[in-house]
């Protein structure tokens, strides 16, 4: 069913209340009227209030009325802000410099205003040790604790340990500094002058959408490795020494004169 209100002749009643296209009141007059002074001045006949009695019709230039109201929606969606929740995997013995790039990654995400979900995913044997998960996770908090605070205290779910962590700073705040910062390297760039990077607003209008792509092809690799490491951890240690005894046992008397 089409939302759009009826214009011209396509509206079918006997009389409507007329609204002039200053908006004044012209008040209740037979369609024929209304259609008339439609095309003395030019414009269109719309219906704004179909469910009056009698309907409410106005005098207007429909197509940029169209134009006006599709550019304030557009305008409204561009300045909506949307929560979004990243998230960030780390694994319990993770290693400095992979924790450092990844803690740069949160730190962006805070900086843009989004919600950081930080999972520790624990495999094996690290199991039996959620305090390395519970310190990591306190570490990250203290490092980004300028940008963002604990929203959710670390908890454990099953094989992982899950913490969230909220932006001090509010998304339409954050959309605000990356259009500003968008704004001002456009104008520079058209006067001839490279910006130098600040970051904060730059690289939140400079957003990596593969990014989280990429951390959970590391993830999987990660997993690959420590999923092999447990396997030869956790293998029955019966199952060696029996080769080992199988190779030293001696060939029978015979065998050995034979091979004399």
């Amino acid at each position: 069913m089409s939302t759009e209100p009826r214009i011209n002749d396509r509206i079918r009643v006997p009389e409507v209340r007329l609204v002039g296209p200053s908006g004044e009141q012209v008040g209740i007059v037979p369609l024929a009227k209304a259609l008339e002074l439609a095309q003395e001045y030019d414009l269109d006949l719309v219906e704004v209030a179909a469910t009056a009695r009698p309907p409410v019709c106005k005098l207007m230039d429909y197509g940029k009325f169209k134009y006006e109201s599709a550019m304030k929606a557009r305008e409204a969606r561009k300045n909506q802000a949307h929560t979004v929740i990243k998230e960030m995997k780390l694994r319990p013995k993770i290693d400095p410099h992979d924790y450092e790039t990844k803690k740069g990654h949160v730190v962006r995400f805070l900086k843009q205003g989004d919600k950081v979900k930080i999972t520790i995913m624990f495999r094996g044997r690290e199991q039996s040790r959620p305090e390395l998960g519970f310190r990591l996770l306190q570490r990250l908090a203290e490092d980004v604790q300028e940008l963002g605070f604990v929203e959710s205290s670390p908890k454990q779910d099953g094989r992982n340990m899950i913490m969230v962590l909220g932006p001090h700073k509010k998304k339409t705040e954050a959309m605000a500094e990356a259009r500003e910062a968008q704004a001002a390297r456009k104008a520079a760039a058209q006067a001839g002058v490279v910006p130098r990077r600040q970051g904060g607003a730059d690289e939140a209008a400079d957003e990596i959408d593969d990014i989280d792509d990429v951390d959970e092809l590391d993830d999987v690799d990660e997993l690959d490795d420590e999923l092999e490491d447990d396997e030869a951890i956790e293998a029955p240690a019966e199952e060696q020494p029996e080769a080992v005894a199988d190779a030293e046992t001696p060939a029978p008397a015979g065998t050995e004169a034979a091979a004399g």
